[in-house]
């Protein structure tokens, strides 16, 4: 019996995936009780657990929010069985950690080779609007490529775990068209209306080559602008700077290391333990004070002890 693949599930929408992640696509959709939970070390030691499905854990006033898998805009099934995040669960959870008097800060774990580029913009946004409320803190572990740094791109500090991998900025689209003879040795026909050759493009004719290039290419420039205003680059020097030559053209690359860092890529690179600390004291609970009243309470109860 032949499995359905995620490849399948996705279908043939434009995709923003690094190649490391193109694997990932052949998987066969997953059967329930596939993966175990994920466990985190979080602040003051204590271990963050999070269930398949559960889209955030919220612990000492910051909320964790992990980023995983192949990204899709809304399957329920890669989120609830593999614990993938989906473009509209993070708008809903960033709504709702931006609502809460609970949270005073976020912090996004990025683990994904990117995703579909249908919906990703309802992500984008958000992510950018709580950032804007709230600290939204990021960190790399060990991959943000392609859709995944889209995202983490907006988030108000961008930091990655030594050999994490960030980049990849750039749009793809995968195309099959039946050819002659198709199945069982008969041509296969696909027809559209008269203003509707956009529907399916020809990708072995030229008119069909540039109408996916006109729209790969309009994808490419949001994505564009999100990096350039999320990490504060001048929107024209980005493409430059996902290049390791001269050619802008040769763009979409991943970097890590000092190099994603001089790139504008990151800001800076920690190790897990060293960025939970880093967080831990930035919101850890403050001890209170002692008011006026409490201290002569005190002083009365040790003048009576005294006695």
């Amino acid at each position: 019996m032949t499995e359905t693949t995620i490849a399948a599930l996705v279908g043939a929408a434009p995709m923003a995936i690094c190649e490391h992640g193109l694997p990932m696509l052949a998987m066969d959709l997953p059967k329930e009780g596939a993966v175990a939970p994920v466990e985190i070390s979080a602040l003051g030691g204590e271990a963050i657990q999070f269930e398949r499905g559960q889209r955030f854990a919220v612990h000492r006033g910051v909320a964790f929010v992990p980023v995983r898998g192949v990204l899709t805009p809304n399957s329920a099934m890669l989120e609830r069985y593999l614990g993938w995040a989906t473009y509209h669960g993070l708008a809903e959870t960033m709504a709702a950690v931006t609502a809460s008097d609970e949270v005073q800060a976020t912090v996004m774990l990025f683990d994904t080779p990117g995703g579909s580029v249908v919906g990703i913009q309802a992500a984008v946004e958000a992510v950018r609007g709580a950032a804007s409320i709230k600290p939204v803190h990021g960190l790399v572990h060990p991959l943000a490529a392609s859709a995944g740094y889209w995202i983490a791109s907006q988030c108000s500090d961008l930091s990655a775990t030594p050999g994490s991998w960030v980049g990849s900025v750039g749009t793809m689209a995968t195309s099959v068209q039946p050819m002659q003879p198709g199945g069982g040795g008969d041509q296969v026909f696909i027809q559209t209306s008269a203003h509707a050759g956009a529907k399916r493009p020809d990708p072995s004719t030229d008119e069909g080559k540039q109408l996916t290039q006109v729209r790969l290419d309009t994808m490419e420039g949001e994505f564009l602008a999100a990096v350039a205003e999320g990490r504060g680059i001048a929107v024209d020097d980005v493409p430059g700077r996902m290049s390791r030559t001269d050619n802008a053209a040769d763009g979409g690359d991943v970097f890590w290391g000092a190099d994603a860092i001089s790139r504008g890529l990151v800001d800076a690179e920690e190790t897990l333990p060293d960025f939970l600390a880093r967080i831990g004291g930035l919101y850890a609970p403050k001890p209170r004070s002692k008011t006026r009243a409490a201290m002569a309470l005190a002083e009365a109860a040790q003048a009576q002890a005294s006695l």
